[in-house]
């Protein structure tokens, strides 16, 4: 009978690479849950304020009344944690050609005390509503 005691002569995956491995993917779908649903939700909001960005400057709004009409339909939407006026940087203020950047940045608890943290910075137009 031949021993086996040479790592050479194994067939197959080893108990604890099956282990590392499971812990790897498990690690991997955590910050998947953690990341996915910040972009979606920036997505959305992006889209929101660009067909409310629209709408304004199709009615010559002011920066006040864009605001009023984006935090009404967030409301509407049940989105009470978001509030624009701390997310938005008007570049224009001229009513009918407003436009704004948006600046915020959004957490989500990783593993106890450890935080992913993703932050969306970047100009919104009226051309972004498709």
């Amino acid at each position: 009978m031949q021993q086996l005691t040479s790592l050479t002569n194994q067939r197959g995956a080893s108990v604890t690479t099956i282990i590392v491995g499971l812990a790897m993917a498990g690690i991997i779908i955590k910050l998947g849950l953690g990341i996915i649903p910040a972009y979606i939700g920036d997505y959305q909001f992006t889209k929101l304020v660009a067909g409310e960005l629209k709408k304004a400057n199709d009615a010559k709004q002011t920066e006040r009344q864009f605001m009023q009409n984006l935090s009404q339909q967030l409301s509407i939407n049940a989105n009470y944690n978001t509030k624009p006026e701390e997310m938005l940087i008007f570049t224009n203020k001229t009513p009918g050609a407003l436009a704004v950047k948006s600046q915020y940045e959004v957490e989500s608890n990783f593993y106890g005390e450890t935080f992913i943290v993703n932050r969306f910075e970047k100009d919104i137009t009226a051309a972004d509503a498709k």
